[in-house]
């Protein structure tokens, strides 16, 4: 599990709780908090919306999976 202090941090940026955020999503509390925790990661939808919010590439919540693979 890798936290993602990142997400927090540009989230907390835009003034925006978990819960505002979360509600903007269209996902419980709980489901984006995982997110930030790195306990679960955002279906390719979700990550599209988040960076799209956020102003960050999609694609770097599945980085650090792709190393994971690519080194086996």
């Amino acid at each position: 599990m890798k936290q993602r202090r990142w997400l927090k941090e540009i989230r907390e940026t835009k003034n925006m709780t978990q819960s505002n955020f979360a509600e903007l999503l269209n996902v419980p509390v709980t489901t984006y908090a995982s997110w930030e925790q790195g306990v679960r990661t955002p279906s390719v939808d979700k990550a599209k919306e988040v960076a799209e919010i956020l102003n960050i590439k999609w694609t770097i919540f599945f980085d650090h999976q792709v190393l994971e693979t690519s080194s086996k």
